[in-house]
């Protein structure tokens, strides 16, 4: 079991510099960038002084070095303009559109965007499991058909669309809003327990309409799973065996169609809080969501980048969590592992 944690956490480290990699190509694709959109618009401007000031940024954050150099500065394995201050060192960049540091830039957000993601997954298990299990032991009945339909109702509604029916519905029926994650007294505030409060208050919207979809998902993938594995073999001896039939189906059925539903933990992670992004939007969250589309639109690089590199980093732990639940939950993962060595 030791040398599987040890292999999956080795096979971290190349992914992640593959990732950092496609990530900086992928913000470097669009022609020009957030300084030559500036010098462009002061330039308009009538402002002379505009080039000389426009270089001297260019120096002092390396830009004008090339591709290559300015990957393996930002990555933090070259010396820029202040030594080895990268990525690998925890420096972020800096937020040209702000005109701070990133980490500065995105303060709060960070673990508002954290609280949101996880209660979002909270709520997906805790409503998708016992949904799906009924689902499966109760085929074609009129609860079964009610779920099913409801899940495919989930699937096919975006979120934000979700979200402007909730919100219009809020207003018409109750005449509230209903966006927000906080009273409008906390949003420059530090953190306390009035504001803490105020969050949960307003948490269960955000979670709701993004935790829709991924429910509905989860929900088909279980019912599926659990269905294939209650017309196995193993299942029909258990019966003539004389089994209860909760405890038939908690110990093995359940246990085998857990591990597509644990699978999905990887995936669940980056697709919640990507989702988010235009939901963030439509409900006015503080959130990294916002500021990930303002930092594309603006070709605002080190922040775009340090967010891409932020959804690899859930996605890749995530699937690490995933490998290590399933080694425990399944023998003949780390017994697989341990005998191909």
């Amino acid at each position: 079991m030791f040398n599987y944690l040890v292999q999956r956490l080795l096979i971290m480290i190349p992914t992640l510099v593959v990732i950092s990699f496609l990530v900086f190509v992928i913000i470097q694709l669009p022609p020009g960038d957030f300084l030559s959109n500036q010098l462009a618009e002061l330039q308009s401007q009538g402002d002379s002084a505009a080039t000389e000031r426009i270089q001297f940024l260019r120096a002092e954050y390396g830009l004008d070095r090339s591709f290559l150099e300015q990957y393996v500065i930002w990555l933090g394995v070259w010396p820029g303009p202040d030594g080895f201050a990268g990525m690998l060192q925890g420096d972020m960049g800096h937020s040209f559109e702000f005109d701070l540091p990133v980490t500065a830039v995105v303060g709060d957000r960070i673990w508002l965007t954290v609280i949101v993601s996880f209660s979002t997954i909270i709520f997906t298990w805790l409503v998708s499991f016992p949904i799906g299990i009924y689902s499966a032991t109760h085929q074609y009945s009129w609860g079964d058909h009610s779920l099913t339909f409801l899940g495919f109702l989930g699937l096919a509604t975006p979120n934000f669309l979700l979200a402007l029916v909730l919100l219009y519905l809020a207003n018409v029926w109750f005449g509230t809003e209903i966006g927000g994650l906080m009273d409008d007294q906390y949003l420059d505030q530090g953190w306390s327990f009035g504001k803490f409060v105020s969050i949960l208050e307003h948490l269960w919207v955000p979670v709701v309409v993004i935790g829709t979809s991924g429910t509905a998902g989860m929900i088909r993938r279980l019912r599926a799973n659990l269905l294939d594995e209650l017309q196995k073999q193993y299942v029909t001896t258990g019966r003539a065996k004389g089994l209860g039939r909760f405890r038939l189906l908690m110990k093995y059925p359940l246990r085998m169609s857990l591990n597509p539903f644990i699978a999905d933990i990887g995936n669940l992670l980056p697709q919640v809080i990507s989702g988010a992004a235009i939901v963030s939007v439509v409900l006015s969250l503080p959130t990294t969501g916002p500021m990930l589309l303002q930092a594309l639109e603006s070709q605002d690089q080190f922040l775009a980048g340090s967010f891409l590199m932020g959804l690899a980093l859930l996605t890749v732990i995530g699937m690490f969590l995933s490998d290590v639940a399933l080694a425990f939950l399944d023998p003949r993962i780390r017994l697989g592992a341990s005998g191909s060595r």
